[in-house]
């Protein structure tokens, strides 16, 4: 049996496997804490790509910061955490509270981490990405503390706590204008988030991020090295705000950003808006003609030639001929042949400039989107608050929650098919996760979401705490439920097929002891309080979600469990993986699950019963189901 590695994918080491592939003279070995290790040898790799090499203080076009290394190792740096199930914060597919069978997932803890945890298994699975993040306007909460030595878990006991039940609460400090890392403490927050979050995007699929004047200049900057300037595919100026602020020291600021890449723009199309009426409106019929409105537009063009150089005679006498050294846009033969097939409009008296009719019904039934988002047509700040304010009881416990118009939009702009996957790692309010439940009722679309929000604690002063919402996962999950509850008592009947729930999610310092990573580094008196690997308030639903995690399988997937020869076995994806944490597993347990013939069959290294069981597992799986994979934990 292969012990599975429980920690998240090491990208320095995906890294130095895939130079070593187009360069395997520049591998090397390299001595680190008694172990060898690969590496680069980075002057070899310099001779390889030498046409011109630029070293030294040689001057380069670069964009960096102070700790800008330490931002790029802190995104490839491997973590060992876990994802612990919370089902009793569930909600399931129909409403029900605490089931666990929705798609969606709702994920509590720091972003940087749980990108990390889900980047192998969600790799290039992502249809569209949405974030929210903090716009470094001198008063956002925001500053993960950047000590980029910080150990696994260090985070977690300098910024957190846990309350009550056990959850973690963080309170986070703002990042003040006289601080004098104000940008570069922004910049190494949002680097390796959007560095790891790439890799999670499909090839066709799309990143849009709202930003404010404070740092929208910096963001496109990172974006362009992330993304790759070439894969840019503009930015959306979002009108926010209907009504100037007279207090403004300067301009009444109405506008935000949202800045849109491409994973790779070839293979990005981008979704059309529906016609609007004022759109509409501008086709008409004033002479009935049976094809439907139409409009008129110019029949003349600048490329002179003689051949479409002729008279016109129109309906009441007149003869116009093109002026300006201009001439008509086709022949005389085809010019006759749209006159006569009322194709050409010469004005109501019958004796204008003729001009060529364009029928509302050939248009394209879509809209190329415009740069410009006017709030009329997609919301503004106060429609996001007045729209929690109808969920929670006329309480509106976010300042600035963006409007589901506008969140709507993006994902028609981002062109999701109707089982896309949409990710939000900053979802606050949760509205891309209530707007994506809303398209599909719509629509009659299966498309999943997946939120991320850090427990950020709420003001002891405000009405979210007085309400009993001590942070803001509390309040974005809560979202979620009366959302979907009332997206249901509008859908009636068609809401059976929706899924309106969430699996919730969160993390935690890894499943696995200390033993489990360093076996050397446990001394003998030690050993024997360490003999199971697993720490001792885990559950079997810790161990599984780990587990799905590590085999690469989407968290998402239907869970059943199931007794098999007297113990508890998860049923994951109809069959495709069968685990099993219980203790004394015995040979009959075993060959049972054998002869089901699994993808993937997974036991804990303390399950088994007794030295003979242990000694037969294999023996067992070689007779009944050879193909199976096993791991053990």
């Amino acid at each position: 049996m292969e012990r599975m590695k429980m920690h998240s994918r090491d990208n320095v080491a995906q890294n130095i496997e895939a130079v070593g592939r187009l360069f395997p003279n520049a591998l090397t070995e390299v001595m680190r804490d008694g172990k060898l290790v690969q590496a680069i040898d980075f002057d070899v790799l310099r001779q390889e790509l030498a046409r011109e090499i630029v070293e030294g203080r040689e001057e380069r076009y670069a964009f960096t910061w102070p700790d800008k290394r330490q931002a790029i190792l802190a995104a490839n740096a491997p973590i060992a955490m876990a994802l612990r199930p919370i089902v009793e914060d569930s909600v399931g597919r129909d409403g029900t509270a605490g089931a666990f069978d929705s798609e969606n997932l709702y994920i509590e803890g720091d972003n940087l981490d749980v990108l990390k945890l889900l980047q192998e298994t969600y790799l290039g699975k992502v249809k569209m990405i949405y974030i929210d993040p903090p716009y470094n306007t001198g008063n956002d909460a925001f500053v993960y503390d950047d000590d980029f030595a910080m150990e696994n878990g260090e985070f977690h006991a300098v910024n957190g706590w846990r309350d009550e039940d056990g959850a973690m609460q963080y309170d986070l400090r703002a990042n003040n204008v006289s601080n004098g890392r104000f940008h570069t403490d922004w910049l190494n927050m949002i680097y390796p988030r959007l560095r790891v979050a790439k890799s999670l995007l499909a090839d066709d699929g799309v990143i849009f991020i709202s930003i404010d004047d404070s740092e929208q200049e910096n963001l496109k900057k990172v974006c362009n090295e992330i993304f790759g300037e070439q894969n840019y595919v503009g930015t959306v100026i979002w009108e926010r705000a209907f009504s100037p602020k007279n207090d403004a020291k300067y301009f009444s600021a109405s506008h935000d950003f949202i800045v849109v890449y491409a994973k790779n723009i070839t293979n990005f199309s981008i979704g059309l808006l529906p016609r609007s009426e004022i759109a509409n409106a501008r086709y008409k019929n004033p002479d009935n003609d049976p094809r439907g409105p139409w409009t008129a537009d110019n029949m003349t063009v600048k490329t002179y030639s003689a051949t479409y150089d002729y008279p016109i005679t129109t309906p009441n006498g007149t003869v116009i001929r093109p002026t300006d050294g201009r001439c008509w846009f086709t022949n005389r033969e085809r010019m006759e042949k749209l006159i006569e097939e009322g194709r050409v409009w010469f004005g109501e008296n019958g004796g204008n400039t003729p001009r060529i009719k364009r029928y509302l019904a050939d248009v394209q039934q879509g809209m190329t989107p415009t740069t410009i988002w006017q709030h009329e047509d997609v919301g503004h700040n106060q429609e996001g608050r007045q729209e929690v304010k109808r969920l929670f009881e006329d309480k509106g416990y976010f300042a600035g929650p963006k409007p589901l118009r506008l969140l709507k939009r993006i994902l028609r702009v981002a062109n999701v098919d109707e089982d896309a996957l949409i990710l939000d790692f900053f979802s606050g309010s949760a509205t891309t996760a209530h707007a994506v439940m809303q398209l599909n009722a719509e629509d009659g679309g299966h498309r999943k979401f997946i939120m991320v929000q850090l427990p950020e604690a709420t003001d002891e002063g405000g009405t979210a705490y007085k309400a009993g919402y001590r942070n803001i996962c509390e309040i974005g999950k809560e979202r979620i439920r009366r959302a979907g509850a009332k997206i249901a008592a509008e859908a009636g009947e068609k809401a059976a097929g929706l899924d309106l729930g969430f699996r919730c999610l969160r993390l935690d310092t890894s499943n696995m002891t200390d033993v489990y990573y360093a076996p050397d580094a446990v001394t003998q008196d030690g050993l024997f309080a360490q003999v199971d690997n697993v720490k001792a308030d885990r559950t079997p639903e810790d161990l599984l979600v780990q587990t799905m995690l590590d085999l690469g399988i989407l968290l998402s997937e239907p869970i059943a469990v199931e007794e098999i020869a007297g113990r508890r076995v998860f049923n994951v994806a109809d069959g495709f993986l069968l685990a099993c944490f219980d203790r004394a597993v015995t040979d009959e347990t075993v060959t049972a699950i054998a002869k089901r013939k699994p993808y993937y069959a997974v036991f804990r290294d303390a399950s088994m019963a007794d030295d003979s069981a242990l000694t037969n597992f294999d023996q067992i799986f070689a007779a009944y189901s050879p193909a199976t994979v096993r791991r053990v934990l």
